[in-house]
Parts: C-alpha cells; structure tokens; sequence
C-alpha cells in the first residue's frame, strides 16, 4: 500500500465525513459527536452539520426528535449532542471545581424537588427555590439556579429532558454504571475523537486530547497515556513535514473514497473545517469564525459558511433570512466565482436545498 500524499488525505477527509445522507440516528451515531452553537445565521450550526448527512433533515428536527433519541445534549470536547453510550464514559464526571457545602445542599435540593415534579423549567425551579444570583465568570451577575442546574447537569446529577424556545428544561438521572477501567475509557474516548476528525495532524490531535478534559476532567492522567502510545502505534505517516493520523482499518489511499459533484455550505463547526490547522494545510487559505469580532474587523462576516466543491475549499458565504426570502452572498478565494457552467448549477442546487431545509418557498430568493 502506497503512503498517501496531501491529496489523498484531502479527498479522504471531506468523503469520509460527508457520507451519504442517512436517518438522523445513524448519522449522529456515526459522527459520534455533533457540535452546538446557540447562532442562527441562518440555522444553528447543529443543524446546519446535520442538513447535510441526514435525509431530507430540516432545521429544527434535531431538538424536535430529541425525546425520542438515544442521544443526550452534554459535553465531550465541547458542548453539543452525542449517543448515550458515550457519555458512559464520562460519568460520573469529576469536576475540577468543589462546590461549597451550601451549593451541595441547594443542589440537593433540587433533585428533591425534580423528582416530585418531574421535568422542568428553571423560571419553575428558581420560582420554587428563590437562590437569587452570584457572580459569572465574566464578573458579571447570573441567574443562581441557572448557574446551579448547569453545574448539576455538568457532574451528572441532571440531564436534558428537551428544550422549551430554546430553554433547557431539566429532570433527574442517574448514568449507568461503566465497568471499563480508566485507562479503557480514555482509550474509547481518544478513538472516538480521532474517528470523528481524522484525519489529524499531530498538533490537532493533541490539541483535541487536551480538550477531552472538558468532557473528562478526571481521565487527564490516562488520556495523556492513550496519546502517547496512539503516537507510536496508530495508523499515520509523514507529509510535509506534518505527521498525520487516521482510524486503524482505513487507508486515505482507498479508492472507495470519492468525491462528488455537489457544491456544500458548511457549518463553521462541521469535521471538515473545525480544525483550523488542518483547513490551511488542505487549502491554503485561513478560515475564520467571526461573529465575535467587531464588525468593522471582519474578513469573512458575521457567520461566514465554507463553501465546497469538488473537494476544494473555494470561498464562504454569508446566508441569511429576510422577509421570508432567502439571502446569501459569496465571497472567494480568488476574488471571482469560478466561470463554469457546472459551479453555477451546483450554487443553484444548495441554494435549494438550504430552502427546503429552512421550509422556504421554493422560489424565496
């Protein structure tokens, strides 16, 4: 088997993560894990990740199906939405910080209350239990329950029972138990991440190992470990100076891994582009996620979304919703569009699709 070159690992990356589309079940369980971001510009990145592996998805369907999914909203190497099964491997969760005695008993309190109530909203629970606010970690007031069940639900005492206008609302639970030991579960936890982003540079993977910390804060020692044997012994080669790395049974070289016609918008969260080194080995070009930057510095905009063809990553587009029409203004690369019959045909067809997934009239734009 021949080492593959920038090349392969480029088609690799984008066709193995841009699967056929499939059921909203199979395709989070394949992902593994599905990043959240409260913006909708013009849907939350959830969903804009989700449109494009899952038939005939429309926004919203991921917190529509929720109750009937086995997938908790929670944490791994950032806040989003994974199957339970994984989240077995993080709890109980150890959190760096120790809550007070007090905090312990308001805490338990709350159990208290959840399981006469059952599920439930935190303006009900804060109305029940009048905590008042404390201090943020901007230094700023917060809402004391608020502050309270998202600590609840970080160590595991709480989970997400849906969302309400986008509130969560919240019911008792109790993880099952996971007999693998330590090192086996940091060991689950780094293929997973590896699965879901490869392939990955050196540095990108040990920067996502590093953030397994958010996720297991008390499995640092041993994920440390399962990243210094995974360097030894996993799948990888060197390329430009860059050592590379990809699941065990998978070779970037396979023919199986093949690029299509369509042209795709990506969510500034989506595998293909999350990591940001990766995107400027691949491409050449740096992207960047800037709705927190003052307007007056932006490059790109507010949400600007990748745009993908043809396995090349030819510019962005910023797409939005007004009067009920959609709107979207590309930028490239280049400076121009590509003058190719074929590239306006495939603008065309997302443009479409984005309608159908955000229930638009078909000729809104």
């Amino acid at each position: 088997m021949r080492l593959p070159d920038l090349d392969d690992l480029r088609r690799y990356a984008v066709a193995r993560s841009l699967f056929k589309p499939t059921s909203l079940p199979q395709a989070i369980a394949r992902l593994g894990f599905v990043q959240a971001d409260p913006i909708r510009a013009p849907a939350r990145a959830q969903d804009l990740t989700l449109r494009l592996r899952v038939k005939h998805y429309q926004a919203g369907d991921l917190e529509r199906r929720y109750k009937q999914l086995d997938v908790e909203e929670d944490c791994l190497v950032n806040y989003g939405f994974l199957p339970r099964q994984h989240l077995r491997l993080m709890h109980p969760r150890e959190a760096k910080r120790r809550w007070s005695a007090e905090t312990q008993a308001q805490a338990a309190r709350v159990q208290a209350l959840l399981q006469v109530r059952g599920p439930s909203h935190p303006r009900d629970i804060q109305a029940e239990l009048q905590l008042g606010s404390t201090r943020n970690a901007w230094g700023g007031s917060s809402n004391a329950t608020t502050a309270l069940l998202d600590g609840m639900h970080y160590r595991g005492l709480l989970r997400v029972h849906q969302r309400e206008a986008g509130i969560r609302l919240y019911a008792p639970v109790q993880h099952p138990v996971d007999e693998r030991s330590p090192q086996e579960k940091a060991q689950a936890l780094v293929q997973l991440i590896l699965a879901k982003y490869a392939p990955l540079p050196s540095r990108s993977l040990g920067q996502l190992c590093s953030l397994l910390g958010y996720g297991a804060p008390h499995l640092g020692p041993e994920i440390k470990q399962v990243l210094a044997l995974a360097r030894k012994h996993w799948p990888s080669a060197e390329i430009e100076g860059q050592r590379w790395y990809w699941p065990e049974g998978e070779s970037p070289t396979a023919k199986r891994w093949q690029l299509d016609e369509e042209l795709r918008l990506l969510a500034p969260f989506d595998p293909v582009v999350w990591d940001r080194l990766r995107f400027e080995r691949f491409w050449g070009w740096a992207y960047r996620f800037e709705a927190y930057t003052p307007a007056a510095k932006r490059k790109l905009g507010y949400y600007a979304l990748p745009l993908l063809w043809r396995g090349q990553m030819l510019g962005w587009a910023n797409v939005s919703v007004q009067e009920g029409r959609l709107q979207a203004q590309p930028g490239f690369v280049s400076g121009r569009a590509p003058r190719d019959k074929a590239f306006d045909a495939a603008w065309q067809a997302e443009l479409a699709r984005l309608r159908d997934f955000l229930a638009l009239p078909p000729d809104a734009d």
